[in-house]
């Protein structure tokens, strides 16, 4: 498997697709059959570059702002992930050529769920990673606690963040490598430190709300979930309940890695598995 110098780099195209009342910043780069990479939480499109920097000699990989985040226009929360949903059904329509891959971390992974259960004839399979069907315990009392800390109008300034977040998101291991960490950090103060708090609280409020367990089991389009060992955010126990609910679910874990080690601690090795998992849907 080979990597490009950059994904989402000089060679990537810019368009904006409209969906209702959201106008959405879409990233391109590649050609061959279509991958839609849905961005987690707090992120844009620019979430996925190492990602994609492994697959565009082979496919056309597509990302967006999703509302909440980048340059996206969108009107005000409250939201839903079926609202989202819709908004990345038009990007497959307008900027893709479907059936599609499509791949979603975290609340990305809950987008790419609502989207096989809505719109199951836009895709090809769908790789939710660190997800869930619900959620529940830990995590929720977690999310729970952050909403409640920002409606009462506190903000964490930007180191203080990075760490607060970036323990969530990686493992031991990571945060143990001193130019991991220093990658990390660098990234994480820049993306939370100016956070705008009401933007945070509508999309995970999105995600509580998220129950999709009914629906998911009479959903036909494969679904590969995959999860993390050190996932502190979406515990694997939690991922595999959306394998098997799907009628077409398939399980991974992934050992030694947490919930965001896709980018900057060690992209190479989820690459691989996610290629694989393409490579078989497509042959």
């Amino acid at each position: 498997m080979t990597r490009t110098e950059q994904g989402f780099g000089p060679a990537s195209r810019m368009k904006s697709v409209r969906s209702g009342d959201v106008t959405m910043r879409v990233v391109q780069q590649g050609s061959g059959p279509d991958i839609l990479w849905i961005p987690g939480g707090d992120a844009a499109a620019e979430y996925w570059v190492e990602q994609v920097s492994y697959f565009t000699d082979d496919f056309r990989c597509t990302s967006y702002d999703p509302r909440g985040v980048g340059t996206t226009v969108a009107p005000e929360p409250p939201w839903s992930i079926e609202d989202f949903a819709r908004d990345c059904a038009a990007v497959i329509e307008s900027a893709c050529d479907p059936p599609v891959v499509l791949i979603g971390l975290s609340m990305g992974g809950l987008i790419a769920q609502q989207v096989a259960i809505s719109f199951p004839h836009l895709l090809r399979l769908a790789v939710p990673m660190g997800t869930a069907a619900r959620i529940t315990g830990f995590t929720r009392d977690w999310m729970e606690a952050e909403i409640e800390f920002r409606q009462k109008g506190f903000r964490m300034p930007a180191r203080f963040a990075a760490c607060h977040y970036a323990a969530f998101a990686y493992p031991a291991a990571a945060l143990g490598e001193p130019a991991t960490w220093k990658k990390i950090r660098n990234a994480y103060e820049v993306r939370f430190g100016d956070r705008d708090p009401s933007q945070l609280v509508a999309q995970w409020q999105a995600c509580l709300d998220f129950d999709c367990r009914l629906e998911l089991a009479s959903c036909n389009v494969p679904v590969h979930a995959v999860a993390f060992s050190e996932d502190v955010q979406t515990q694997p126990g939690m991922v595999r309940e959306v394998a098997e609910i799907c009628p077409n679910g398939v399980y991974h874990e992934l050992p030694g890695l947490g919930h965001v080690s896709f980018a900057r601690h060690r992209p190479g090795v989820v690459a691989a598995l996610l290629r694989q998992i393409v490579m078989d849907a497509i042959s």
